[in-house]
């Protein structure tokens, strides 16, 4: 298995796991993290991953961008834009990816660890965790996909209260908000996330594949392209290994053995 220096990366048959690992700098981001969550998302993208779960280490999820490396680069524009377009890169991945990817977000989420951890297909989050946007107060703006994840998952209204006023979420809020997928207490976020993913990794890789397609192409087709898109993935599931098993599963009054 590949080693990186701020990331712990393992695989267990379909599923992959990724901590970001840089608890004493609150799994800050800086170029080597952003640098290899690019590196490690392409490793998730192949043909036989079905669930990548990505936590952090500590008592963090992730603060951000670590704004002690951007003071100490000679450029700090040029040292964020670099972040910025491996993280972005990272997060295109995931979010493109047949793998259905779990986020289990252990504690604080900020800055561009907030967009980090609503991008999962599926998001758990522990009564602890909290979720702010924290760019304005360093005179920043929004980065980690904020400004296109947001105001779909949110509106555009509570968007400008996370980004503008900095206001910080709990993880009961950022549920009620429709951030995250469930809260689940501290001390069962590990097991909880563990059994989601194996659950999620017993289904139906291309059909979790297709949800994930039509779900990021809705909002940029037109209702024709969108059905026509829908009838083409169905088609193409019915025609597959797991299509075939999943209906003759259904007849038989069994459940699916899927590969």
């Amino acid at each position: 298995m590949p080693e990186f220096e701020t990331l712990k990366f393992a695989r267990s048959g379909p599923v992959i796991s990724i901590v970001l690992a840089r608890p004493e700098a609150a799994n800050g981001m800086n170029a080597t993290l952003t640098r290899e969550l690019a590196e490690v998302a392409t490793l998730c993208d192949d043909d036989t991953a079905k669930v990548v779960t990505l936590t952090g280490e500590g008592r963090f999820f992730c603060a951000g961008g670590d704004l002690k490396a951007v003071a100490a680069a000679d450029s700090p524009g040029a040292y964020v834009n670099g972040m910025a377009e491996d993280l972005h890169r990272a997060m295109s991945t995931f979010a493109r990816m047949d793998a259905v990817l779990i986020t289990a977000v252990n504690g604080v989420a900020a800055g561009a660890g907030f967009p980090l951890a609503v991008s999962g297909d599926l998001v758990l989050a522990a009564e602890s965790a909290s979720f702010t946007m924290a760019y304005t107060k360093a005179g920043l703006s929004p980065d980690g996909g904020s400004s296109y994840l947001l105001p779909r998952l949110i509106g555009l209204r509570k968007t400008q209260e996370l980004m503008i006023t900095n206001r910080v979420l709990t993880s009961a809020e950022a549920a009620q908000w429709g951030l995250v997928t469930t809260v689940v207490p501290d001390a069962e976020l590990a097991a909880k996330l563990d059994e989601l993913a194996a659950r999620t990794a017993s289904g139906a890789r291309n059909s979790n594949a297709a949800v994930k397609e039509l779900l990021l192409t809705a909002y940029a087709s037109s209702f024709e392209d969108q059905v026509a898109r829908e009838a083409r993935l169905i088609s193409e599931c019915a025609e597959s290994v797991d299509g075939k098993e999943g209906v003759a599963a259904f007849l038989g009054k069994r459940r699916p053995d899927f590969a």
